[in-house]
């Protein structure tokens, strides 16, 4: 069986940490020990929005990066497009410039899932669903499943 392709954004790395989120630490902790399960990826949008957090947390996330390995995807000009067609469209905010470009870039890239804990802006069953129908007016056909940490695998259930 292949193993899924998965766009981890920046909340699912801050919530390794998350000692005041104690539920959600444990998911996203007991997650990232399965991920030898599947292809991981991120871009370096999460890098830009670390680069943003306090000097103290900065360099563990950046550790815990770099043990996990994920492939960097490119931001190319596609990527940038289709972000700018959800804020255009009013899919996402205005000022949610980094969750458009994470859609985005989990989109052109055909993730299988984009995996969060932003619950406002992508891991939401109507924004999934205004999303893929930017995407597929656009031509990407493949459905981006925007979900948890616990939705990915029964273990965590």
């Amino acid at each position: 069986m292949k193993q899924l392709k998965l766009y981890l954004e920046t909340s699912v790395w801050n919530f390794y940490f998350a000692a005041d989120a104690p539920e959600k630490q444990q998911i996203t902790r007991q997650f990232f020990q399965r991920l030898a399960d599947y292809q991981i990826f991120l871009s370096e949008v999460v890098f830009q929005e670390i680069e943003k957090a306090p000097v103290v947390k900065k360099q563990p996330l950046l550790d815990l990066i770099e043990q996990c390995s994920p492939t960097d995807l490119k931001l190319i000009d596609p990527v940038f497009e289709l972000a700018q067609k959800y804020l255009t469209a009013g899919v996402l905010p205005a000022n949610s410039i980094a969750d458009s470009l994470h859609a985005a870039v989990a989109t052109v890239y055909e993730m299988d899932a984009l995996i969060s804990w932003n619950l406002k802006h992508l891991a939401n069953l109507k924004r999934m669903a205004k999303i893929n129908g930017i995407n597929l007016t656009e031509g990407y056909g493949k459905k981006l499943e925007l979900i948890t940490p616990l939705e990915v695998s029964d273990d965590l259930l």
